[in-house]
């Protein structure tokens, strides 16, 4: 039988811990949360691998460095309510859940949904709240947030979006420019958001968020 537990310590010793992520909450939030529950059925031995993890078209679990990067940079308290944008079987949100008051998952897959729900109950998790929406809706019946984040690439994120986070709140995604990404964190203030490079990264563009093309006639 694999062990896991060894698994989630090799994963942060070699791809988190040389990534410059050092918060105690963040570092012990991935060695507690089984990673191997929340991939597809049959692929748990791929569970730790140190990159993106397909788990349907153009949709992946981020790899474990990415992930950790964005929440370090999110800098996010055990007070604060997160919005996970795509948040697939639920893996980020069972991450963040540990170093947040609550998390709201936005999921537009309604199987991706019952499936993270049930694995969640199954792992313990109770501070996270798992809806079914178009991901570039969020879910502002429970906003404002503290932060945001999303679990894919962007081109542009919406303002429908953007008005869901706090004054004073913060945002993390990674832009998606002629293939290459880029991690920024977006601060608000007096509702206007600054954003700032964090590190480079990749993902797949979620739905909802690419560039709007301009015709011409």
């Amino acid at each position: 039988m694999a062990d896991y537990k060894t698994r989630r310590k090799i994963m942060v010793d070699t791809q988190i811990r040389p990534s410059d992520v050092t918060k105690f909450p963040i570092i012990d939030a991935f060695l507690s949360v089984p990673r191997e529950k929340f991939v597809p059925d049959g692929k748990r031995e791929a569970a730790y691998i140190g990159e993106n993890f397909q788990i349907g078209q153009s949709r992946v679990i981020l790899d474990p460095r990415t992930l950790a990067k964005l929440l370090d940079a999110l800098n996010i308290h055990n007070d604060e309510s997160v919005l996970d944008i795509g948040s697939g079987l639920g893996y980020s949100s069972a991450v963040i859940s540990l170093i947040a008051e609550v998390v709201i998952a936005v999921e537009d897959d309604s199987g991706l949904v019952s499936e993270a729900e049930e694995i969640l109950s199954e792992v313990g998790v109770d501070n996270v709240v798992v809806q079914f929406s178009k991901l570039e809706d969020g879910a502002p019946e429970h906003g404002p947030y503290d932060v945001i984040i999303l679990q894919g690439g962007v081109e542009e994120i919406p303002v429908s979006i953007l008005k869901q986070l706090k004054n004073g709140g913060r945002i993390g995604a990674i832009f998606i420019k002629e293939g290459l990404g880029t991690a920024k964190i977006g601060f608000k203030l007096n509702d206007k958001i600054n954003w700032r490079y964090s590190f480079n990264a990749a993902a797949p563009v979620l739905p909802g968020f690419f560039k709007q093309k301009d015709f011409a006639l």
